[in-house]
Parts: C-alpha cells; structure tokens; sequence
C-alpha cells in the first residue's frame, strides 16, 4: 500500500505541507517495502490550476491515502472518488506523521489530529515561518517568469512591428475581441504575463477590447492544459467548463470596457 504526505522537502526530515494542492513535493511512501520517493508537484511553481495536476499526479502513483494539513473540498471529493482516503490537520516532520499513520494513531476526520503532536506553545511562531519560507520559495520560482517577461517585452519591442499587429488586428471590435480570447486561451504560463503582454499591447495601440478579452481567457480558458483537466474532472466537465469561459469572456471584456469608460471619461 503506498501513501503520499505532502512536504515542504525530499526528506522524512522535512515539514509536511500545509496545503495539499499548492504542496512542493510529496514523499510517497510504500507501506510494504519501507521505501519512499519524493516527487515535485506543479505546487511548487505557484501556476494556476496546481490542484489539478496534483490529484492527476497522485492517482497515477496508485495513492490509497492522502496526509497533509489542508486539502480543499473539491480535491478532497475527487480524491475520495478514486478510493484514496484523505487524512488532514497534520503538522510536524514527515517522519512524525508516518510514524503516526503507521501505528493507527491517526484518524480519518474533517480535523485529524497527532497524538504525539507537539504542546500549542510555539505554534503560531512555526506556522508563521513555514509561511515565510513558501513565499520566499514562491518569489524564488517565480522570478525566472519575470525575467522572461522582461525578455519577451524585448523581443516584441525589436521583432514586431506596429503594421504587423495592425495587419492582425484589423481594428474591428468584435473581430479583434474574438481573436484576442483565442490568443488567451492557446496561452500558457503564469497569468502576470498576461498582465505585462496585455500593457505592451496597448503601447502599440491594439484596443482595450482585445486586450481585456485575451487576459479573460488566459486565467479561466487553458487549452494547453486540458487534458490533464479532463483526467482528473471528466471530459464534459472540462469541455463544457472551457467553452463557457471562452463565450462568456468576449461579453464580459465588452462590458468591462464600456464601464471603465463610463467611469473614467
């Protein structure tokens, strides 16, 4: 039987996580052989729609119990779904809590609790530098998305040309709109860069319109990612999920511009 405890490290020395879907590893364990790997999970990354990946990569391992800190509603109904029993409220090292599990001390409720946990005393003061630590980590993965950013700007600003845009958007709302939700949906990566590609874009006089409706769909539509999406929620789910996020968005960045012009003009 092989468990998974979500982990800030690659060791049983390390800190079990606090949140399973945005967990940097986690130690999977095998019950019958005593012997453990420590798997990267997309959490580590701190992209969107971590949570996904993350179920998807569990049940590929043939998990049939989850330990963590906090695990959401909706990972934990998916979970349980495919027979994996979800064990939360766990602190301490990874060691500690598979000790724990191993002696039955552990048990299945909504706020699991350790008998050899740790007195409260000191708590807080962990809790607040294991909070630190994953925002430093956070930033850590995060700058190299910046400094591609930076590059990217570079490069729009050297190889693309205002004729060029202006010959693919032809100043059309509702053709520019359209094409600025598919260029949003086929996107991939963390949605800052949406943010930063969307301001260049306006620099080089492409409407508001298409800009609004190709952040829209960055963050709700990610095609590239669908497949991972339907493993782990179903393919009608995923499809019809992505299909409304993609129609909605173009009455939405319709709207949102209409207001920021009433507002502001």
């Amino acid at each position: 039987m092989k468990i998974a405890i979500s982990s800030e490290g690659t060791n049983l020395k390390t800190q079990v996580s606090h949140r399973f879907g945005s967990s940097p590893f986690l130690i999977i364990t095998d019950l019958n052989t005593g012997t453990f790997e420590a798997v990267p999970t997309p959490g580590s990354l701190g992209q969107h729609g971590t949570m996904v990946q993350t179920i998807v990569l569990v049940l590929s391992k043939d998990v049939k119990a989850v330990l963590t800190g906090y695990c959401s509603p909706n990972a934990r109904r998916h979970l349980e779904a495919n027979g994996i029993e979800i064990f939360v409220g766990l602190s301490g090292t990874v060691e500690e809590v598979l000790k724990s599990y191993k002696k039955g001390e552990i048990k299945k409720t909504d706020e699991a609790t350790m008998e050899h946990a740790a007195k409260k005393r000191g708590v807080e003061k962990a809790n607040l530098f294991h909070a630190m630590k994953r925002s430093g980590n956070q930033f850590a993965s995060m700058l190299p998305i910046f400094l591609g950013v930076v590059m990217l700007i570079g490069l729009l600003n050297t190889f693309v040309s205002k004729n060029s845009l202006a010959a693919l958007f032809s100043g059309n709302v509702a053709l520019d709109t359209f094409l600025g939700a598919c260029f949003g949906s086929i996107f991939a990566g963390n949605p800052i860069n949406s943010y930063v590609i969307g301001g260049e874009m306006l620099q080089y006089g492409i409407s508001l319109f298409t800009v609004t409706a190709l952040i829209i769909t960055w963050v709700t539509v990610g095609l590239v990612q669908l497949p991972v999406e339907i493993a782990a929620l179903g393919k009608r789910f995923a499809l019809l999920r992505n299909g409304i996020c993609f129609i909605l968005s173009l009455p939405i960045a319709i709207v949102t511009v209409f207001l920021v012009n009433l507002f502001t003009g």
